[in-house]
C-alpha cells in the first residue's frame, strides 16, 4: 500500500447521519496519509415513490455537476449521479462508462497516483472497470441481498464474481466469513468496531440531559440505529412496553431507513415508546449517557445472521450494559453482554441490569478498548502489506 492512493466505492452517503464502516475507514486511512477519494452510494435498490425515495433522488440530481468536495486533508467526497436500476444490463452499462469517464477524470484533477479501489458495493464490477486499478480490496459489511428490494440474482451474481476477483477480502461478520472464504481464500474477518473515544464521553463529559428526552420519567432503555421491521423487532418492543409500562424505551434513528414499507404503527401504540428521531453523529454520547440499559432488539432473519450490529461497541464504550437477542455474530463476546432467546427473557436481562446485577463497568471498557477503527484498520493494512 506504500504510495497508492485509495478510490473508495461506499454503499453509505458520506453525510447520512449515522455513520458506518464507510466513512470510518476513509477517515481512518486519511488520517494515515493515503489520499482518499470517497464515492457516495450508487443506489443499488431502485427508488420507490415515496416521499423519502423522492427527495433522496432530488438531493442527488441538484449535485449533478457538483466537484468532489474536500472534507479533510486528504480525503474527497463526491456524490454520482447514477441510473438505479441496475438489474438491468443496458443501465450497469451506462453507469460504468460514465463512471470511469468520471472517476478518472476527477482523480487525475486530484492526481491520485497507482489507485487502488476500496469497495463495500457488491457490484463493483459491473459498475467500474477495475482495470484501472493497481488492487482490488473488498470489505464486506452487509448481506445486502437481504435488504428489502435488491436485484437479488445480479448482486449474488456479481458478487461472487467480486469475492472471487479481489486480491483480498474483509468481512465483518462470522457468517460473512463462511460463505467468503469459501470463495476466495484470502478472506479475513473483522467484527465492526467503534470510535471509542467519541462514545466514552458518555462517561467523561458532563453532558447536559437533551430536551427531547428531558421529561422523560422512569428507566430508560435505549436503542440506536435505522427503525426499519427487516433489522427491528417491533412486537419485542411492543412486548417491553405492555410488560414493563413503567420503563421508558427511547428509540433514536430514520423510520424506514432501507425499507420504505416499514409500519411502525404498533410502537405508536404505546405512551412509553418515543421515536425521536435520527441524531447527528456529535450528539450520540449525549443521549447514550441518559440511557439505563442499551438495546439491540433486533429481529432474527438472513440479513441480522449476517450482521455484527456497530452499535454493540459504540454501547460498551459509552459505559453501557447491552441487552440483545441471540445474533449469531456476538455470541463470542457473551461474557459480555446479556443475550436473550426469549422476550421474556429479554425483560428479565433489562430487570437484572437495572437491580445492578449487569457486566461490570471495567470488564465493559477493557473489551470496547480493543476494538476501535484504529486498531482494526491497523490490522487491515498490516494483511494487505
Amino acid at each position: 500500500m506504500k504510495d497508492k492512493d485509495i478510490v473508495l466505492l461506499s454503499t453509505a452517503d458520506w453525510d447520512n447521519p449515522f455513520w458506518t464502516n464507510k466513512q470510518h475507514v476513509a477517515v481512518e486511512l486519511s488520517s494515515l496519509g493515503y489520499k482518499v477519494f470517497y464515492i457516495d452510494s450508487l443506489g443499488l435498490r431502485a427508488p420507490s415513490f415515496n416521499k423519502k425515495d423522492i427527495s433522496r433522488v432530488f438531493k442527488r440530481v441538484s449535485k449533478l455537476f457538483a466537484a468532489p468536495k474536500k472534507k479533510r486533508e486528504n480525503l474527497w467526497v463526491w456524490s454520482p449521479v447514477t441510473l438505479p436500476w441496475n438489474k438491468y444490463k443496458l443501465i450497469r452499462a451506462f453507469n460504468k462508462l460514465y463512471l470511469k469517464w468520471m472517476v478518472n477524470f476527477w482523480t487525475r484533477y486530484l492526481k491520485f497516483k497507482d489507485k487502488v479501489m476500496w469497495t463495500y458495493n457488491p457490484l463493483t464490477k459491473r459498475l467500474v472497470d477495475v482495470s484501472d486499478y493497481k488492487s482490488l480490496i473488498y470489505h464486506c459489511v452487509d448481506e445486502i441481498k437481504a435488504q428489502p428490494g435488491m436485484p437479488v440474482t445480479i448482486l449474488e451474481e456479481a458478487e461472487n464474481e467480486l469475492i472471487k476477483d479481489a486480491d483480498i477480502v474483509f468481512v465483518t461478520s462470522p457468517n460473512l466469513y463462511e460463505s467468503r472464504k469459501k470463495i476466495n481464500p484470502n478472506t479475513h474477518y473483522h467484527s465492526n468496531v467503534a470510535d471509542f473515544n467519541h462514545f466514552n464521553k458518555s462517561l467523561t463529559v458532563d453532558f447536559p440531559r437533551p430536551i427531547d428526552i428531558r421529561d422523560i420519567q422512569g428507566p430508560v432503555l435505549g436503542f440506536i440505529g435505522a427503525i426499519s421491521s427487516y433489522k427491528v423487532n417491533f412486537e419485542l418492543l411492543s412486548y417491553i412496553a405492555s410488560h414493563r409500562p413503567n420503563y421508558q424505551i427511547v428509540l433514536i434513528g430514520l423510520v424506514g431507513e432501507g425499507d420504505p414499507a416499514t409500519d411502525i404503527s404498533i410502537l405508536k401504540e404505546h405512551k412509553n415508546i418515543h421515536l425521536i428521531g435520527p441524531k447527528s453523529y456529535n450528539e450520540l454520547p449525549a443521549y447514550l449517557k441518559y440511557f439505563d440499559v442499551a438495546l439491540l432488539p433486533n429481529v432474527i432473519n438472513s440479513y441480522t445472521d449476517s450482521m455484527f450490529p456497530m452499535k454493540f461497541f459504540e454501547y460498551l464504550s459509552a459505559g453501557k450494559n447491552v441487552v440483545s437477542v441471540n445474533l449469531k455474530a456476538i455470541q463470542g463476546f457473551k461474557d459480555y453482554v446479556n443475550i436473550s432467546s426469549t422476550n421474556d427473557d429479554f425483560i428479565a436481562d433489562i430487570d437484572n441490569v437495572l437491580l445492578g446485577k449487569g457486566i461490570s463497568l471495567d470488564k465493559r471498557l477493557e473489551l470496547a478498548k480493543q476494538f476501535t477503527y484504529h486498531e482494526r484498520t491497523r490490522k487491515m493494512l498490516d494483511l494487505i502489506k
